[in-house]
């Protein structure tokens, strides 16, 4: 078996593990090969250094540095795909949101998925009630996107 860091065209890193190069060779072809945090079937081989034992404090930093990065990227990446589905799949009811989820929660009104806005206090006597809530996701920008919007 053989382990390639692999990376789709929107930057996100994963591992894949194969029988041999060949296997790998031929699965990217097929476009067999999906990227777990977007989909795509645009994948290549990323550049991997060898395992090499490590002495170095400012090598283990950067290292840490550098996964911490791609958590957050990929953490808000799962974001924006969650917001993005609720906001396509759900009821946007505002501010009228803890009086809706009240209702559905006590059988007044149809039940359905809903998303609004809630004060911090509101959403603690939710809570209290036992009506299950939970908060929408907030992808940050990263600088990226505030470039192009600068543009």
């Amino acid at each position: 078996m053989i382990k390639y860091q692999l990376k789709c065209q929107d930057s996100h890193q994963f591992e894949g593990w194969f029988r041999n190069s060949q296997d790998y060779d031929e699965q990217a072809d097929k476009k067999l090969l999906e990227c777990p945090a977007c989909g795509s079937s645009e994948i290549s081989k990323a550049l991997m250094a060898p395992a090499l034992a490590r002495t170095s404090a400012i090598s283990t930093s950067s290292d840490k540095e550098e996964k911490i990065a791609a958590y957050k990227r990929d953490l808000n990446e799962a974001a924006r795909k969650a917001k993005t589905y609720i906001e396509k799949n759900f009821d946007n009811v505002g501010k009228r949101f803890p009086e809706e989820a009240r209702k559905i929660h006590y059988g007044e009104a149809e039940e359905r998925a809903i998303y609004g806005e809630a004060t911090a206090t509101e959403v603690k006597e939710l809570v209290d009630e036992g009506v299950e809530i939970a908060p929408v996701p907030q992808p940050q920008d990263d600088s990226s996107e505030i470039k192009k919007k600068l543009n």
